[in-house]
């Protein structure tokens, strides 16, 4: 599936900047103030690297993502090529490291879901739909 057009363009931004446009993102109506990192993640088919911005929050030194797709029925690619190889790189800003990805155990789920929902209300609603069938992923970045 092809990336809308304006998702490359925040990537390509948070890259040429170092983070300082796109690391910020306002969200789709632009009122938002929600922090963002980059994951490079390596293709379970393909094998090839792919980069995808998303929302995240802190634990520890951990980095927090979800699995969300707006609620969707299925899995985003990016966890599709994490769960293959945990293996990732990461950019914050200006830190760019390696990280080893892994999804949240059932104890640290609901805590680090609750987290992430302070930062984005809108992950809440996500269970609310018909689309969201499944358990949405919480994934822990953890440094290498």
């Amino acid at each position: 599936m092809a990336r809308r057009d304006w998702v490359d363009d925040h990537i390509r931004r948070y890259r040429e900047t170092d983070g300082a446009d796109g690391h910020i993102w306002g969200g789709r109506d632009g009122d938002q103030t929600l922090p963002c990192l980059l994951l490079t993640t390596t293709g379970h088919k393909s094998g090839e690297e792919t980069t995808t911005a998303l929302i995240y929050g802190k634990s520890g030194d951990a980095c927090v993502v979800v699995a969300s797709t707006g609620g969707a029925a299925d899995h985003p690619t990016w966890y599709l090529n994490l769960a293959a190889n945990p293996g990732v790189s990461v950019q914050v800003l200006g830190d760019k490291f390696s990280a080893t990805a892994r999804t949240a155990t059932d104890e640290e789920r609901q805590s680090l879901w609750a987290k992430m929902a302070e930062i984005f209300p809108t992950y809440n609603k996500y269970h609310e739909t018909a689309k969201a069938t499944r358990e949405i992923p919480v994934v822990v970045l953890d440094r290498a």
